[in-house]
C-alpha cells in the first residue's frame, strides 16, 4: 500500500521508531473502544491485542527494511513496553491489572512478532491487508464476546477448629475487626476483610462483612443454627484499590466481578471439634476465563483463609 509508504519516515531508525509509534497508537483506540465503547475485557482485548502489538510494528518496519527474527521479537516487546507505559500515564490501567495480564501479554506479543516475521520474510503482498482485516477483527470479537453469558464458579476453603460448633458459630455470624494483613497480597491494593456485624438473626438478617474498599451486604437465606449460614450479595465495594500515579477508577472495578452468594458450614467433629467451610459463589465479565479464574480463585482463597484463621482464633479463646 502506498500510504504506508508515505506514512513511513525515509530513514530506517524513524521508520522503526515510526512503526512502534503507530501500532501503539491503534493498541491504545482499540483497547479503549474495548473497555469504554464495548465495555467488554475479553479475547480481543488480553489475546489478539497482545498478537497485533507484537507483529504491527514488525510489518510496518519490515515493509522496507531487512529484519531477523530476534530483532522482530525485540522490536514486538519495545513496543509493549511503549503501550504498558501509555495504559499507566494516561489511567487508563494500574500496575496491578497490567501485572496480572503481564504473562499472557509477553507470550502474545512474541507470537505475533515472530507471526508477523514469517510474513516479511517470505515478502508476503499481502501483509497490509492482512493487518487491516485483523484490526477489524478485535473490535468485532469485543462486540460478539460481550453477549456471552458468564458462569457462576464456587470457591471452598476449609479450617479445623478445636471448639464447638455452637461457640464458632457466634463468630461466623459477626466477628471483631482482624489484625493487619502479612500476606504481600493484601498490601498490594487487593481489598481484604476487617470485620463483620449482622442485624437481626434468621433469615432475613443482614450482615455486613466490611472490606478496605467498602461493604459486602449480605441478606440470610439459610439460618440453621449451628449448621448453615447462607446468603445472598445483594451489595459489593470494588475488589481492589489499583496501584497507579492517578486515582483510577477502572471499568473493571465494577461489575466486572460479582459475588452472588456464599455460605459457611459446620460440622461437629469428635471431641468437640468443628470442621468450618466457606464458600463464595462469583462469576466475572472478563476473559479468557480458565486464565483469570486462576487468579480470581487464589484470591478468593486467601480471604476466605483470613476470615477463617481469625474465626478459629476468636472461637478456640
Amino acid at each position: 500500500m502506498k500510504i504506508l509508504d508515505q506514512l513511513l519516515p525515509a530513514s530506517p531508525i524513524k521508520q522503526k521508531w515510526a512503526a512502534i509509534a503507530y501500532t501503539v497508537i491503534i493498541a491504545a483506540v482499540l483497547t479503549l473502544v474495548g473497555i469504554y465503547g464495548i465495555g467488554v475485557y475479553g479475547i480481543a482485548l488480553f489475546i489478539f491485542t497482545p498478537v497485533f502489538i507484537g507483529g504491527g510494528a514488525t510489518l510496518l518496519y519490515g515493509r522496507k527494511n531487512e529484519i531477523s527474527q530476534k530483532q522482530a521479537v525485540k522490536l514486538g516487546f519495545t513496543t509493549l513496553a511503549i503501550f504498558t507505559a501509555v495504559l499507566l500515564v494516561f489511567a487508563i490501567e494500574g500496575i496491578i491489572c497490567i501485572f496480572m495480564a503481564a504473562p499472557f501479554a509477553l507470550l502474545l506479543t512474541w507470537l505475533g512478532s515472530k507471526l508477523a516475521h514469517s510474513m516479511v520474510e517470505k515478502k508476503a503482498g499481502n501483509a497490509p491487508t492482512v493487518m487491516a482485516l485483523y484490526i477489524l477483527m478485535i473490535p468485532t470479537t469485543a462486540f460478539i464476546e460481550k453477549r456471552s453469558a458468564p458462569e457462576l464458579t464456587a470457591v471452598v476453603t476449609t479450617i479445623e477448629i478445636n471448639s464447638s460448633p455452637e461457640k464458632v458459630w457466634e463468630n461466623v455470624i459477626a466477628f471483631p475487626q482482624l489484625k493487619a494483613p502479612k500476606e504481600f497480597l493484601f498490601k498490594t491494593g487487593i481489598a481484604y476483610p476487617i470485620n463483620a456485624r449482622i442485624d437481626g438473626a434468621g433469615v432475613g438478617a443482614v450482615r455486613h462483612c466490611n472490606f478496605t474498599t467498602g461493604s459486602f451486604v449480605e441478606p440470610v437465606t439459610v439460618w440453621d443454627k449451628p449448621k448453615l449460614l447462607k446468603f445472598d450479595v445483594l451489595e459489593q465495594p470494588a475488589p481492589m484499590k489499583e496501584i497507579s500515579f492517578w486515582d483510577i477508577d477502572a471499568p473493571h472495578l465494577h461489575d466486572y466481578f460479582v459475588s452472588k452468594r456464599g455460605q459457611f458450614k459446620l460440622t461437629a467433629l469428635p471431641n468437640g471439634r468443628t470442621l468450618l467451610a466457606g464458600t463464595t459463589w462469583y462469576y466475572h465479565n472478563i476473559k479468557p476465563v480458565f486464565y483469570w479464574q486462576l487468579w480470581s480463585n487464589y484470591i478468593i482463597h486467601k480471604i476466605h483463609t483470613r476470615v477463617l484463621m481469625h474465626i478459629k482464633e476468636n472461637s478456640e479463646k
